[in-house]
């Protein structure tokens, strides 16, 4: 069975986002991922899997190591889906804080 895994969902495990940002940086080995975590190496290399599912990492063979780096172009497509609700947000603290600096309390 084939499971067709939600990019919102992956990203919503707290270790999954630390794999994405261990691998921002630098291309890394499953191994290596699985070093910065207390967890069982299987259950890193699941997280791995659903990133990888979801096109977030992208694995590249080098000699007998597989090493994983962040799928920019993916990342992107998430950033773009998320930016109009960052710049609603935005908008609505500015305005909550222009009332806020114009309010003054009763004495």
């Amino acid at each position: 069975m084939n499971l067709r895994r939600d990019v919102f969902q992956a990203i919503a495990d707290p270790t999954r986002r630390a794999i994405l940002l261990l691998v921002a940086s630098q291309s890394m080995t499953a191994g290596a991922i699985a070093s910065n975590f207390d967890t069982a190496r299987p259950t890193v290399s699941k997280h791995i899997q659903i990133l990888a599912e979801c096109e977030l990492l992208e694995q590249e063979q080098n000699g007998r190591e597989i090493y994983y780096h962040i799928n920019a172009k993916k990342m992107k497509e998430v950033a773009d889906f998320i930016e109009p609700f960052r710049q609603m947000w935005d908008e609505r603290f500015n305005k909550l804080e222009s009332i806020m600096k114009q309010y003054k309390p009763k004495k």
